[in-house]
């Protein structure tokens, strides 16, 4: 006969595990049975069956054994997770008997632990991978595994075990509370400075392991030692032997709390008293829940994201947690109390407060709130998801008037350009046509925008001396020659190249780069793009001041021809424009005109000018009408100036220091006019032209010899190819001895002088700046008091009454004690402060700019 049975139930791999124990008695022999029933959920009749059954018999002995804990652990001989579960047997009045149990996938049981206690386990009872018990006993902490199969405690007291589990590296970790541990001074009086002294208990961290005690603050801070019910820890790590945590904990004052790293960071008031647990459960939708119980049998969902009640039910038996579907995520599954029915799976719902809501057909009791509730519940939604919808379909509509008013003023300006580059007149829709409204009550004569006088027609015409272009490889240069004029100063220039035909698909203005070419006697070439050689945030913060200063500093850097002319020069893909056949292209040229009076910037306007247009066809091109020609005449090369400044607009520049200890370096010039076949340019006899058939053909060297033994190559090539074929020949007729060492467009000399005087002209800057302010205080002060002492003087002299000469000296006093005031609390104008800022913004920025050249240098 059956006398009483027990039963837990277990998840497991998206099972259920049911475990009963019965107790027979028989007259032949006492025997205590513990059976295990797997059930899986099948989706078509919405019910759990079951899959299959065990039994583990235990013949004899006593009846008095019963289930203690059950929990899945890993198995340290395989790493797998097993079913295990506590048996406990009393023997007597004083001794109790353990055994663990480990249920493996063939239903069979194995006994795997066993030990005696002369006392029974009540309080804080865990079940850890090894598998390992772990339980705590009159303060103290014990504990028992496979493989050290007999009892041990640990050297720390705990009041309550909160968490336990293992963690990478520092193995299994028991988190609890135990009463402040204080430490005392000589004369015998504690410390009370402590937060655990505060709070009177504080957390503690216990590696069993490596027998070590670890603070807990990490985990939860002390003032929470007190009122904690249950935690669950979510995440841990060790970065730089330190814990980086994540805990969410439940309070007995119905709160629950999200830690971070030990500090809280959310928090979320629940719906009942007395919470005994907490499960976490990762949901299909990626969403947290936090699903916590009660003493009571309620049960209540809280969404990690938002941190309120997600969903909550009553009268709940047992709340599992595991993927009972087959979806791949975890759900929960509720198991409520039903005395009509003795099956424990008859009455459950299985949900993730999601896509999946399963639930058997007897109807389960959900705390919900009443039928009008839901109704006002539902109402409010709605308008709210209306309010939701309207707002962002306003968006949306001024998102598309945003967009429509963009292509417009797009479309505005490209059409504006063409006439512009075509000397037409652009006229702009009138306000009544764009539909919009002036904001001034009275009305002004404004003249219309083509009527007005454009920018273009602010610069001289007569500056445009040549305009020229040329074919080299495959780019096109086109050039401009100004003159120079000594009423207008141009600074940032570049070029423009616009299509004058009406192209719909593409974008009528042309990528170029634009570069300046000048040419004078000291430096016979230099090839500077428009393009700042600044690091990035010297060029964000170096403006038009600072480099107009630097080309009056520096004047050796961007010398002029003897006649005054500058030339400007655009390098653009010819093959792209090649694919329209016939091509006009109008070339604009854009400056910055700035006007100076005594250092300071009283105009800066934006100029552009028209130049003029080129033509290109392919006839011309095969012709040879814009080809580079540069003859051999007399032992020189000789060619138009347009086709020096084009060759070395689209060649590379290298500069090379060459130094012989032994030899001099007289074969360099030898090399250059033998094996290289290179002649003088007669325009710029210090460069030499290659002559050189093949690859070499074009090349432009310059050879400056400042010692003997010591000179700089500079070479203009095609490319690095045609580079490294001149290198490679030029080693082999140098001497062993000699270094070739590569060098920045700038040579160190140089910039040591320009630097020197940069930091000059700084010291002069801040001297200057400051002594016109200090001047400019001292007058207004000395005015001020001249002012004050001839008034209280006048007036002194022309009182007769003694009681209005005593106020009047009062008074003179006063505007002493003012004065003496104003002398100790000098301010400038801010105009003066406004200038002296920038001049020495200015005259910083480029000593830190030729600092930072003369750094890569």
């Amino acid at each position: 006969m059956l006398s009483d049975e027990q039963e837990n139930i277990l998840p497991y791999n998206g099972e259920v595990l049911i475990f009963q124990l019965s107790k027979a008695k028989c007259a032949a022999e006492k025997t205590t049975r513990l059976h295990v029933n797997r059930m899986t959920y099948d989706s078509g009749t919405k019910m759990f069956v079951q899959k299959s059954s065990g039994l583990f018999s235990m013949h004899g002995g006593s009846l008095n054994i019963e289930i203690v804990y059950c929990s899945c652990i890993a198995d340290f001989r395989t790493g797998i997770n097993l079913p295990c579960i506590l048996m406990r047997e009393k023997k007597n009045y004083s001794v109790f008997k353990y055994f663990l149990l480990l249920l493996h996938s063939s239903n069979k049981f194995e006994q795997c632990l066993n030990f005696k206690l002369d006392y029974e386990l009540k309080d804080d009872i865990r079940l850890l991978n090894g598998p390992t018990v772990l339980w705590r006993h009159t303060k103290k902490l014990f504990y028992v595994s496979t493989k050290t199969c007999t009892v041990l405690s640990a050297s720390v007291q705990f009041s309550s075990i909160e968490w336990a589990n293992e963690i990478e590296n520092e193995g299994i970790i028991v988190l609890g509370t135990r009463t402040a541990c204080l430490p005392e001074e000589e004369d015998g009086q504690t410390l009370s400075l402590s937060d655990g002294a505060i709070w009177g208990s504080e957390f503690v961290v216990y590696a069993i392991e490596n027998q070590k005690i670890l603070t807990g603050t990490c985990f939860l801070p002390h003032a929470y030692s007190s009122v904690i019910s249950c935690v669950h820890v979510c995440r841990t790590a060790i970065s730089r032997s330190q814990f980086r945590t994540s805990v969410v904990a439940v309070t007995n004052k119905k709160q629950l709390i999200w830690f971070q790293d030990g500090l809280p960071k959310g928090t979320c008031q629940l719906p009942y008293e007395e919470p005994c647990s907490i499960q976490v459960v990762t949901t299909s939708r990626n969403d947290v829940l936090y699903v916590v119980s009660f003493v009571s049998g309620n049960v209540c969902a809280v969404q990690r994201d938002s941190f309120q009640v997600a969903s909550r039910w009553q009268e709940v038996k047992s709340v599992l947690v595991d993927d009972f579907i087959g979806t791949g995520t975890e759900q929960i599954l509720l198991l409520f109390k039903n005395e009509s029915n003795t099956d424990s799976l008859s009455t459950f719902i299985i949900t993730d407060l999601g896509e999946v809501s399963y639930e058997s057909t007897i109807n389960c009791k959900e705390d919900f709130p009443p039928t009008e509730e839901v109704q006002e519940n539902g109402f409010l939604t709605i308008q709210a998801l209306e309010a939701r919808l309207q707002a962002g379909c306003t968006s949306v509509r001024e998102l598309q008037q945003h967009l429509r008013l963009k292509e417009k003023v797009l479309f505005e300006s490209c059409c504006a350009l063409i006439d512009l580059v075509q000397e037409r007149e652009h006229i702009l829709p009138t306000a009544e046509e764009e539909g919009l409204v002036s904001l001034w009550d009275d009305t002004e004569n404004l003249h219309p925008l083509g009527k007005k006088k454009t920018l273009t027609s602010e610069v001289p015409e007569y500056l445009i001396e040549k305009l020229w272009q040329r074919v080299v490889d495959d780019s096109l240069v086109i050039g401009i020659k100004l003159t120079e004029s000594p009423n207008l100063s141009l600074n940032d220039v570049s070029l423009s190249l616009v299509m004058e035909h009406d192209f719909t698909s593409v974008s009528p203005v042309i990528e170029c780069q634009s570069k300046i070419v000048k040419l004078n006697k000291t430096f016979s070439a230099l090839s500077i793009s428009s393009c700042q050689m600044e690091p990035q945030p010297k060029r964000i913060k170096l403006d038009f001041h600072s480099k107009n200063d630097l080309k009056k500093e520096y004047p050796e850097r961007l010398k002029i021809l003897s006649d005054g002319a500058k030339t400007f020069v655009a390098v653009t893909r010819l093959s792209p424009l090649l694919a329209f056949r016939d091509i006009c292209c109008v070339i604009l040229l854009h400056a910055n005109k700035r006007k100076y009076q005594d250092g300071n910037l009283q105009e800066s306007r934006q100029l552009t000018l028209l130049c003029g247009k080129i033509s290109l066809c392919l006839e011309d091109i095969s012709s040879g009408k814009y080809s580079v020609n540069l003859l051999r005449n007399n032992n020189h090369s000789t060619g138009t100036m347009e086709d020096i400044f084009s060759i070395l607009a689209v060649s590379l520049k290298f500069s090379f220091q060459i130094v012989s200890s032994d030899c001099t370096l007289t074969p360099v010039n030898m090399w250059l006019l033998s094996q290289m076949g290179c002649m003088p340019i007669k325009e710029c006899p210090e460069n030499m032209f290659c002559h050189k058939l093949g690859s070499l053909h074009g090349t432009v060297f310059n050879w400056n010899l400042k010692t003997p033994f010591e000179g700089t190559l500079t070479l203009f090539c095609r490319n690095q190819t045609v580079l490294f074929q001149c290198l490679h020949s030029l080693l082999g007729v140098l001497p062993p001895s000699s270094k070739v060492k590569p060098l920045r467009l700038e040579s160190k000399d140089i910039l040591t002088d320009q630097f020197a005087l940069a930091l000059e002209k700084e010291m002069d800057t801040l001297r200057s700046s400051f002594s016109s302010a200090v001047s400019e205080v001292e007058n207004n002060l000395t005015l001020s008091c001249e002012a004050g002492k001839k008034m209280s003087r006048v007036t002194g002299s022309t009182l007769s009454n003694k009681k209005e000469a005593v106020q009047q000296f009062r008074e003179e006093l006063q505007n002493e004690q003012k004065q003496s005031a104003l002398g100790m609390n000098r301010t400038v104008s801010g105009a003066l402060y406004r200038q002296i800022t920038l001049k020495i913004a200015e005259a910083q920025l480029c000593s830190d700019t030729i600092a930072w050249r003369l750094n890569i240098s």
